[in-house]
């Protein structure tokens, strides 16, 4: 028997909550057929722009992850990090960080990425004095960055290429910094731990670093041919396919690890297992991607969330972190970020401009063809915008303009190399915000996985690893008051050296320690200097005043800890005798 209304499925799953809803919500539905047809054959849907991104650049780009594995860069890693870090306090832990940060940028996978070094690491950190759970929450912490580390990035940086139009190489580029920001956060608190639990220097290798280093230099050959290809100008593609073929070759001045026949085929295939999830994973996105862009819930989540932050930046990055949380209880962090894109990049990479836009008008220096655009929509106002303003005033005047010409006056007033900065900005803080799931309670199977190789509770473990991981939400915050991503080096590296020295401070002040115990007044002013050298647009005297008065800070927090530490020795000497 044929029931009339059997076509009620397929279709009112996905509208049948907009017919009901009101106001920014309601959607009057699809047919069955529109929506299969959509997800089939539009460009959005399961075999659109996101699919074509999993079989090309993802693809070749996992391969050469599989391949290198198999090359055995994996012990090279191992071995440059023993020997780099393992003769310094605290040095295990400086070993997870280092190796952890390299192979996640290899693996594209902060899990699987947890599982291979974490076996290694976390036990080498505990034999060390370090405590169980600390050494796993720094294992996750550092595996979760290993995927905002460039070169590679994991499949996130081909997502965002695709996204902003722009090139892959650029954002390779404007990522390091922050990455290295994060990994320093991350190294700061294994540098305190160690000095707060007595850990003493335990030599992992016997080797000098630069001899570990040039014995392995084969293994550093694919990496530049990489970097070399796209620097000038191939393909992502092309250049991890000829990568590819250079780890080949490479490994053929290895003792160990020849690359014959047998070798390539295990790599081939370990390549295809690792991709036949991805590649399910980014179709079945396009799926979602489809309903979102044809149900119209991207424009209408983006409006949403501009009205709720009215204008605020800090209260919109608030909320997209507090989105990126819930979805990354279901989804892994590339598919969070897709969908976490779609639906609020469009509304950040507004506010972002117009901000900048909102400086102009301020400080008074709004280009003619700007003044061109608001003479058409507020005629009456256009001689407030001859001179400076108060930011208030800035933000009503741009709400006058009509909604189709806003694009057309950031272009004006900002001209499109600042335009593409603001939209990499957007994305690249919602990329980093994407990561929080790994290591943020109550879902965060990096942190988990690191707690089943340490034998500690996972909550707890997760708990951990989240405030370690505190770049995490540092990074975007910079991103978004300052100029970190920009194409001035020289701007980049000022803004991060004082970030790195204002992320020490700030971390000293949680953990009431640097080199020495800390009391409440001096934890107090490393909180003030951190704050400081990370706020926007201060003179930079005031930040070389707050890195002096950082240095100080340090060196004396380590005598006073020396003193305490020769008192308790004389005690301790006096009633053995």
């Amino acid at each position: 028997m044929v029931y009339p209304h059997a076509d009620f499925d397929l279709s009112d799953l996905v509208s049948v909550w907009g017919k009901w809803a009101g106001g920014i919500f309601h959607f009057p539905g699809l047919s069955a057929e529109t929506l299969l047809y959509r997800s089939f054959y539009s460009s959005e849907g399961m075999f659109g722009s996101i699919a074509a991104i999993s079989w090309s650049f993802v693809f070749m780009f996992i391969l050469f992850g599989a391949f290198l594995v198999r090359s055995g860069v994996g012990d090279y890693i191992m071995d440059v990090s023993r020997a780099a870090a393992g003769k310094v306090v605290g040095g295990p832990g400086f070993i997870a960080v280092l190796a952890s940060g390299l192979m996640g940028s290899v693996s594209g996978s902060s899990v699987a990425n947890t599982v291979s070094t974490g076996v290694i690491t976390i036990p080498m950190m505990k034999k060390a004095g370090f405590p169980a759970r600390f050494a796993a929450g720094v294992e996750a912490a550092a595996s979760t960055g290993g995927q905002l580390m460039p070169p590679v990035m994991g499949a996130g940086a081909f997502i965002m290429a695709s996204y902003t139009q722009i090139p892959y190489v650029d954002i390779v580029a404007v990522s390091f910094i922050p990455a290295l920001i994060y990994f320093l956060s991350v190294a700061f608190f294994v540098r305190i731990e160690a000095k707060r639990m007595g850990v003493q220097i335990v030599t992992t290798s016997q080797e000098p670093f630069m001899k570990v280093l040039l014995s392995g230099w084969h293994n550093l050959i694919p990496l530049a041919v990489l970097v070399t290809l796209l620097v000038v100008g191939f393909t992502p593609t092309y250049a991890a396919g000829l990568s590819i073929l250079s780890v080949i070759v490479a490994s053929w001045f290895s003792k160990n690890h020849k690359m014959g026949p047998k070798a390539i085929i295990e790599a081939l295939e370990q390549g295809a297992k690792n991709m036949a999830t991805t590649a399910v994973l980014l179709v079945g996105i396009g799926l979602v991607i489809n309903v979102i862009s044809t149900t119209g819930i991207g424009n209408t989540f983006s409006l949403m969330i501009n009205n709720w932050a009215n204008g605020d930046l800090l209260t919109m990055l608030v909320l997209i972190t507090l989105a990126s949380l819930v979805l990354g209880m279901g989804l892994p962090v590339t598919a969070a970020y897709i969908v976490l894109g779609t639906l609020s990049a469009p509304a950040l990479y507004k506010l972002l401009a117009e901000s900048q836009l909102v400086d102009l008008m301020v400080s008074g220096q709004l280009p003619e063809q700007a003044k061109a655009i608001f003479m058409l929509a507020a005629p009456d106002q256009l001689s407030l915008l001859n001179a400076p303003m108060a930011a208030e005033k800035a933000h009503e005047l741009i709400s006058l303009v009509p909604a189709d010409f806003v694009e057309t006056l950031l272009q004006q007033s900002l001209g499109l190399e600042a335009i593409g900065l603001a939209l990499l900005s957007a994305h690249l803080i919602i990329f980093w915000l994407s990561q929080d799931s790994n290591v943020t309670p109550p879902v965060c199977l990096t942190a988990f996985a690191a707690a089943t190789i340490a034998k500690t509770p996972p909550m707890r473990t997760g708990f951990t690893a989240w405030k370690i991981a505190k770049g995490l939400y540092l990074v975007p915050v910079l991103i978004a008051y300052t100029q970190l991503i920009s194409w001035d080096a020289t701007t980049v590296v000022t803004i991060g050296i004082f970030a790195i020295f204002g992320t020490y401070a700030m971390i000293g002040a949680i953990e009431g320690y640097l080199e020495g115990r800390l009391n409440l007044l001096w934890r107090l002013l490393l909180a003030v200097i951190g704050v400081l050298l990370v706020w926007p647009n201060l003179p930079i005297w005031i930040r070389l005043v707050c890195v002096a008065l950082f240095i100080a800070i340090f060196i004396y927090s380590g005598k006073t800890a020396a003193r305490v530490e020769r008192a308790h020795s004389a005690v301790r000497g006096a009633k053995s005798a």
